[in-house]
């Protein structure tokens, strides 16, 4: 297969959905040598802020001079993002080769066992841990999980380090319905005697975490507990244990960034005190201020002013309304929004319908793209529009700030539209 074969044949897995469990995984590495055992790997967990927190780690050690690779979903502009190294997607020849390496073990996997079909996710999975582990070795791994932790294709390495960004309620027909099971499911990836740093707020979950830390003999480094921020306007510092670090400031906007960068910070800070990674830690510091995640409140046009953000659930949604207020309060706010099926809609178009002045929705062509009718059905606002065209009205936006959010996926579309054009 060439890299649009390849392509092809990874994207026809999405037929097979979603699979919780790691056994079809754990197969297929047993058939390529085990490469996941291999790599020098941390693992990345949460409802939010997977990708973020990932960024500011590559970041710092890209700046130490260590050759990062990284795991990451969903893609924004072109598949290769998946799969990068030091925050640069993988060449096309590079998916191919990976593509025709694992395509033969998932096909006997069908004949020779009774696990089934992998899916699109498990396929693009292997691929990472084969070309991390066994084609393409580099220093540290980041792996961010899919969906959950427990189950996750992800869920099959030793990491050296663990990271819980934050619980919140989504995926709940397949995590569970409430705060504490979505705990219980994250809390899986807790290996013997591996730290967790992890930013949970509610009280439950956080005992849970405890109680799993205690059986597992792991160490837990707890934002708010352990880790220390102090926010002073774009500003902030952070304390943990003998470290103290002032004036720290971010690219990225929000007290959920700096909660992120935080995570970041005390999870290599830990690995150093381990002898794990040598650090400069004036260097970590600047790889963090200078880091930048697409499709987080990303400012793509200064006049007008357009931001894109990709928040896709109530916790995301919050986070976002708290940014824009701070920074963008005496702006006219004008919403594009698009969302896929399965999402607290009513709580979401509530929340960002507080902060529109006009609020549009649009729909988008991905197999789990929510009906346009549906969306707009769902919002109650006084001055609400359907857009048909969603790129040519971004590019001919003449507004004060147009903002557009609701999915990463819908984030994807927009930009590759206007790259197109």
């Amino acid at each position: 297969m060439d890299y649009q074969d390849s392509l092809k044949w990874i994207h026809e897995r999405t037929k097979f959905g979603i699979k919780p469990g790691v056994k079809r995984m754990e197969w297929m590495l047993g058939e390529l040598d085990h490469p996941e055992r291999k790599i020098t790997g941390v693992h990345i967990v949460g409802t939010n802020g997977k990708g973020s927190t990932l960024s500011y780690m590559r970041s710092a050690l890209n700046e130490n001079g260590y050759t990062v690779g990284s795991f990451t979903s969903p893609y924004i502009e072109v598949f290769n993002e998946r799969i990068s190294i030091d925050g640069q997607p993988i060449s096309d020849e590079d998916i191919a080769l990976l593509a025709n390496l694992v395509r033969p073990v998932s096909e006997r996997m069908i004949e020779e066992t009774d696990l089934g079909n992998a899916t699109e996710f498990e396929i693009i999975t292997m691929m990472m841990f084969v070309y991390f582990g066994n084609v393409h070795p580099v220093d540290y791994v980041l792996v961010e999980a899919g969906l959950g932790a427990t189950h996750d294709s992800t869920n099959v390495f030793n990491p050296v380090m663990t990271l819980l960004t934050s619980i919140g309620l989504d995926h709940i027909d397949i995590l569970g319905d409430t705060l504490l099971d979505i705990t219980k499911d994250k809390s899986g990836v807790i290996k013997e005697n591996i730290p967790l740093v992890f930013n949970v707020k509610d009280d439950t979950c956080r005992d849970y975490i405890y109680k799993v830390l205690d059986e597992k003999n792991a160490k837990g480094i707890e934002f708010s507990r352990d880790i220390i921020l102090t926010e002073n306007g774009e500003e902030f510092s952070f304390k943990y244990g003998k470290f103290d670090f002032d004036d720290i400031k971010l690219e990225m906007l929000g007290r959920h960034q700096q909660e992120n960068a935080s995570i970041a910070i005390a999870a290599l800070l830990e690995m150093m005190e381990r002898d794990l990674v040598k650090l400069d830690v004036n260097k970590m510091i600047q790889g963090v201020e200078k880091t930048f995640w697409t499709g987080r409140i990303e400012r793509i046009s200064e006049d007008p002013l357009i931001i894109l953000d990709g928040a896709h659930n109530n916790e995301a949604v919050d986070a976002l309304v708290d940014t824009m207020r701070s920074n963008y309060g005496d702006k006219k706010i004008t919403v594009l929004f698009s969302a896929v099926k399965g999402k607290p809609l009513d709580t979401m178009v509530y929340k960002i319908g507080m902060l529109a002045d006009t609020f549009n929705v649009t729909e988008f062509d991905f197999f789990k793209a929510e009906d346009g009718e549906v969306l707009f059905n769902a919002i109650d606002h006084p001055d609400k529009h359907f857009v048909k065209d969603y790129v040519d009205y971004v590019k001919h936006f003449d507004g004060d700030l147009l903002l557009v959010t609701g999915s990463l996926y819908f984030i994807s579309e927009v930009k590759k539209g206007l790259r197109e054009e």
